[in-house]
């Protein structure tokens, strides 16, 4: 089932995030089951993780290596992850997250280019759409 969640990172960017709960349908319904979320957001190379959430679930076909706009929850942060590039410990071009994390769905048509925009410490409002 695809569920839709709306992070407004104020005077910044909206985004859309496309969650699918086939491959880890445990992780999808406790991140859901915290919204609406507001939390501060921080920046590592490409990628957007969120301070510590009340989601805590375990590894659920976790991956090391995920793909350009893939959503994912790191357990070992207890984060929500948005990969828009490349981070600081892959390999060139590579998307490595820092530890295994449970993907959990797509971010929807946006470039990017927003994330050189976004600080350490900003804050984001996650809501279903």
């Amino acid at each position: 089932m695809m569920h839709k969640v709306r992070v407004d990172l104020p005077k910044i960017n909206s985004i859309i995030l496309e969650l699918d709960d086939k491959i880890a349908p445990k992780t999808v319904r406790s991140f859901l089951s915290c919204l609406p979320l507001d939390v501060g957001i921080n920046v590592w190379g490409q990628e957007l993780y969120t301070d510590k959430t009340p989601i805590d679930v375990g590894a659920e076909n976790s991956k090391s290596s995920v793909d350009l706009m893939d959503v994912a929850y790191w357990p070992q942060g207890k984060a929500i992850c948005l990969f828009f590039g490349p981070t600081p410990i892959g390999s060139k071009g590579e998307i490595k997250p820092y530890s295994p994390v449970n993907v959990i769905g797509k971010t929807s048509a946006t470039d990017g280019e927003f994330v050189k925009k976004v600080h350490d410490g900003a804050k984001a409002t996650f809501r279903l759409e």
